[in-house]
């Protein structure tokens, strides 16, 4: 048997885009592996894809497609061939368009690809369609809003300045699930003396990592950053000089705002102790370089977009971004790299369409009128599992009126609940070109294996639905390889610093950085913004979180062995996360009369979940700890942890506000 050794990409939703090396041997991918030329990952994977090769040829992929003939909700299906798919759906749709108008189709995706092509071709198709548009903003929506408020579209510093830096925070980031390859310049800054805290609402895996634990309530850490800038001022320390040359608003700051967040108020707020504040603010200016590690928890509450922009304020008072190894890095944005806009085709709507936020999925499918939403169109997402407020989703999806359609490698929640299910390729098994948004590094990808049974790209099914639909455009007939050319020729200006031969070739690459470029704002003003004239809000200020009329905030965080729904078809990885835990405090559990392992519910207004109790001293008294999402099935109930999540959008940018629940907790009563 010959054995080769091809070169892809990491297509899920994680900030490090990893190069992978694929052992292929007979069409099937046996061994996946890090690709050591990849200047960012270098050769290390995530535990998650250590084995890919498990999911991607899983006994569990649907490679057929499949039609109802149960009860929705059941997974009651019979196989279909692709062309009786196809005729069924297009035939629905222009019934559903006839009485009700396109508008009454509703896309749904996110980011089980990021992709370039495959995770955005389905947009061009709905655009010409003319059906309602989706707002994803589930993520971090938000914590771009807040980082550009202040730093407009100022490039981010680039991640191996952490390396050089002799103070770091992680704040709201559990970087050895979401983001483990900043750990290597982490280490790398601990090697040479540099001390490393975690700011977050429970001790989180990283914690093991980190010098110093800061424990903030859930919610209130925009209040801890402006009681650092109190401190700051107070004292006298801060970098006039880098003021006065690359900043606006600071005298407002700090004669508006500033006053009104003394530490023994900021200590009621958040729950430190004033000296841990005092000692916090002087490390944090005594240090050479510090750095913030902004990660995207915080965002995630009614607050969110204000506690970014809040954040983000910092390195500006102490200058450091002038000094290597300086900053705060929060996400990093490539967007202009790639003519996208040949992709998403947003010229093809006649006028605009009504939009629909992912975040009121549940809404929208039992309560929009105007149309109602008749059909909809599922692809590379799960929202039966990811999408909050799962009680109405599902209600939603329960309604034998409306026509679903999921195109999916796995029989998730969702797919459960569709009329017409189409089998989806996985990442080794179509083209694609990549971006990260935690590094600097572009890649393209080919298909290095077969499709597993039928199963067909996103572009190659839109293109079949296009097609059945009659849409004659050109753009329609082209393949994926000519998409991805048509987002790199001709190459946008920060393209044309890498080698495209390279690129071409499917070899990582990476961008290069302009000289000077971290004080180089890119803000209406040219300096860093502290004082926004353009915002509702011109200066930065504290807004409380929405919360709950329950003892408990919930944190539905992220696990070391799953990414969102993803890898929920892994039985290795769900052995190692071992259950569906709710952590809690022992006092509290104490308080509530509750054991070790008990089955035990969470619960509100929204709905309630089973989960088996675990008590640990990482969580503090008055939060509890859901780590990971998990299918229904591996649920000791039958609902999972977005049933207790509100459809509440965030404070700008129409962000989720997953974190900002609260529940109460008690014995599960059979």
């Amino acid at each position: 048997m010959k054995s080769d050794i091809k070169r892809s990409v990491c297509p899920y939703d994680c900030p490090d885009a990893c190069g992978l090396l694929v052992e292929v041997v007979d069409g099937q991918a046996v061994k996946v592996m890090g690709d050591p030329e990849h200047s960012f990952t270098k050769g290390t994977l995530c535990p998650k894809m250590l084995h890919y090769e498990r999911t991607v040829h899983s006994p569990q992929r649907l490679t057929q497609p499949l039609l109802r003939v149960g009860e929705k909700g059941t997974g009651k299906f019979k196989p279909i061939s692709w062309d009786e798919g196809i005729k069924v759906i297009s035939e629905r749709w222009k019934g559903i368009i006839t009485q009700y108008g396109a508008e009454a189709i509703l896309p749904y995706s996110y980011a089980g690809t990021m992709g370039a092509v495959q995770r955005n071709c389905g947009e061009g198709f709905f655009h010409r369609m003319g059906a309602s548009r989706l707002a994803r903003t589930i993520c971090a929506s938000s914590k771009g809003y807040g980082w550009a408020a202040v730093m407009g579209g100022t490039l981010a510093p680039h991640p191996e300045e952490v390396g050089t830096s002799d103070f770091i925070l992680i704040w709201s980031s559990n970087v050895l699930a979401t983001n483990i390859h900043l750990i290597q310049y982490i280490q790398e800054a601990k090697k040479r003396g540099a001390t490393v805290w975690l700011v977050d609402t429970y001790e989180n895996p990283t914690a093991h990592l980190v010098d110093k634990v800061v424990l903030v309530r859930p919610g209130t850490d925009g209040a801890l950053a402006l009681g650092i800038m109190h401190i700051l001022v107070r004292e006298g320390w801060i970098a006039q000089e880098f003021l006065e040359k690359y900043v606006q608003g600071f005298e407002q700051l700090r004669t508006d705002v500033l006053p009104d967040y003394p530490p023994a108020k900021v200590s009621q707020i958040t729950g430190i102790d004033v000296k841990l504040l005092e000692e916090m603010a002087e490390r944090y200016v005594k240090a050479h370089a510090p750095f913030i590690v902004l990660g995207s928890g915080l965002c995630r509450y009614g607050n969110g977009a204000m506690t970014v922009r809040t954040i983000t304020c910092l390195p500006a008072l102490v200058g450091a971004w002038e000094k290597p190894g300086g900053g705060l890095l929060a996400s990093i944005s490539t967007s202009m790299v790639f003519h996208t806009h040949r992709v998403t085709r947003e010229d093809f709507m006649q006028e605009p369409t009504r939009v629909v936020n992912m975040n009121q999925l549940g809404y929208a499918l039992t309560e929009l009128s105007n149309p109602p939403i008749m059909s909809m169109y599922v692809y590379h997402s799960n929202p039966a599992i990811v999408a909050p407020d799962q009680t109405m989703i599902l209600k939603g999806l329960m309604r034998e009126n409306l026509f679903t359609v999921v195109h999916e490698r796995f029989m998730t929640d969702t797919a459960r609940y569709a009329d017409i299910i189409l089998p989806a390729t996985s990442s080794l098994e179509h083209a694609d070109i990549y971006r990260a948004y935690g590094h600097y590094g572009i890649q393209k990808a080919s298909p290095v294996i077969p499709p597993i049974g039928e199963a067909k790209s996103n572009w190659e099914v839109f293109q079949l639905l296009a097609q059945a639909m009659g849409f004659e455009e050109e753009f329609f007939q082209r393949t994926t390889d000519e998409l991805i050319n048509q987002m790199i020729n001709p190459p946008a200006p920060w393209l044309k610093s890498i080698d495209m031969a390279k690129l071409q070739a499917g070899r990582p690459v990476e961008l290069s950085l302009p000289e000077n470029y971290k004080t180089t704002y890119l803000t209406p003003s040219g300096k860093i913004e502290l004082y926004n004239p353009k915002d509702v809000e011109p200066l930065p200020t504290y807004i409380e979180p929405y919360g709950d009329d329950a003892p408990f905030y919930l944190m539905s965080t992220p696990s070391v062995y799953a990414l969102n729904s993803s890898f929920n078809e892994r039985p290795d990885l769900l052995r190692k996360r071992e259950a569906a835990f709710l952590q809690m405090n022992p006092k509290d559990a104490e308080t509530k009369e509750l054991l070790e392992g008990q089955e035990v519910s969470a619960f509100n207004e929204r709905g309630e979940v089973q989960f088996i109790l675990k008590l640990t001293d990482t969580v503090p008294q008055g939060v509890v700890v859901a780590e990971g999402l998990f299918s229904s099935e591996a649920m000791p109930g039958d609902r999972t942890v977005n049933t207790l999540t509100s459809q509440r959008l965030t404070d700008r940018a129409e962000g989720s506000t997953l974190y900002d629940v609260k529940v109460d907790v008690r014995l599960w009563k059979v």
